[in-house]
């Protein structure tokens, strides 16, 4: 089955940046994804990369993080700039299948153990 890891987490100031990565094994996932969690919140949707290759991301990020895959290394890439407060969280690599219609957030059901960004102000 499909085994995901994360890493690139760690710590920066507000307007920092860092890049996240997650190392993709076993068959290749058709979508691929970002969420994120903190501290007794749900885990929220960040952004999307879709079988075809075409991305989406939330609101929240728009404009300061990219989704994007290297396929040649089989693995998916999180750049995030202009790190806010509200950014920490635990983030988590995950994948499922497609459907008709594309990604759409429920599908994604397999899970990496998550890598830490914490920003300060």
């Amino acid at each position: 089955q499909v085994r995901l890891v994360e890493s690139g987490g760690g710590s920066v100031q507000a307007g920092g940046s860092l890049t996240l990565s997650c190392a993709v094994s076993g068959p290749t996932p058709s979508c691929m994804a970002w969420f994120r969690q903190s501290p007794g919140k749900e885990r929220d949707w960040v952004a999307t990369r879709n079988p075809l290759g075409s991305t989406s991301v939330s609101e929240s990020v728009e404009g300061r993080f990219t989704i994007s895959e290297d396929s040649t290394r089989n693995t998916l890439y999180l750049r995030m700039n202009g790190l806010k407060p509200e950014d920490t969280a635990m983030y988590y690599c995950a994948a499922g299948p497609r459907r008709l219609t594309g990604c759409p957030r429920t599908v994604f059901r397999i899970w990496g153990r998550g890598t830490q960004v914490t920003v300060s102000s």
